[in-house]
């Protein structure tokens, strides 16, 4: 696969998003849910009370947490090898440079589970109020559909355009400090559906607002977003505490 067309960047920089279908094949894929499957299991095993109020799916924190399916686990690109990999695929690494420039690192990642029938929704958010870049434009999360994403079980929702606003402010519900969310009174856009099909790709700026529905469907709707930086951009006021200790260099420019 080569550089994204003048096309391609055009409706990125115009609507705030792009999504590419077949940038990884149904065996990578495979591979990536295996490897999650592993990880899942080493996690569980050593989960303390505080993070199984975050990472699982109902908030769980009883001594019998085998039947409360995992939410999502942080860092993947960091933790593990498999994912690592994926985050240097050439096709992959070759479209964030053409959106952001070269030479870029991925600061955070994550899983996220979206489990049927239960998987809850996220609200409208910007990635750039969470992450706080100097430079707007230079960074961009790629989230990788590892199940077909759709409209029944969890497809990404953005307001298209909103790329190019500023970043607004942020609330976060009562009992839940990392949730960050634009205040629903002040959502001003309509949300766009975004399926992406299994193993494509949807790219969008940290500014556009963006949000996931809940999965109302028998199927999982698994994903990894990959959050890349340029390497000259620094995280500067971050909303949350990130440890960029464990970020990863893809590329030098």
């Amino acid at each position: 696969m080569n550089a994204l067309t003048a096309d391609q960047l055009e409706t990125y920089r115009q609507a705030g998003h792009l999504t590419v279908a077949d940038v990884f094949t149904a065996e990578q894929m495979d591979a990536a849910l295996e490897d999650i499957a592993r990880w899942s299991d080493e996690f569980r095993s050593t989960m303390t009370d505080e993070q199984r109020a975050w990472y699982l799916e109902r908030g769980g924190t009883g001594d019998d947490i085998s039947e409360t399916p995992l939410r999502k686990l942080d860092q993947p690109v960091f933790e593990r090898p498999a994912f690592a990999q994926l985050a240097r695929h050439a096709a992959l690494v070759d479209m964030v440079e053409t959106l952001i420039g070269k030479g870029v690192s991925v600061f955070f990642s994550q899983v996220f589970m979206k489990p049927p029938g239960i998987g809850g929704p996220k609200p409208v958010h910007q990635d750039n109020f969470y992450f706080g870049p100097v430079d707007l434009d230079g960074m961009v999360t790629a989230w990788i559909a590892l199940d077909e994403a759709t409209t029944e079980n969890g497809c990404l929702f953005y307001g298209d355009g909103t790329n190019r606003r500023g970043v607004v402010p942020h609330v976060a519900p009562e009992g839940e400090p990392f949730n960050l969310l634009i205040p629903p009174d002040q959502l001003d856009c309509e949300m766009t559906a975004a399926p992406v099909p299994r193993g494509g790709v949807s790219f969008h700026h940290g500014n556009t607002y963006h949000q996931s529905s809940a999965n109302r469907s028998n199927r999982s709707r698994r994903a990894v977003a990959f959050h890349y930086l340029r390497n000259d951009v620094q995280i500067a006021k971050p909303a949350l505490t990130y440890d960029l200790s464990r970020s990863v260099t893809i590329t030098e420019a």
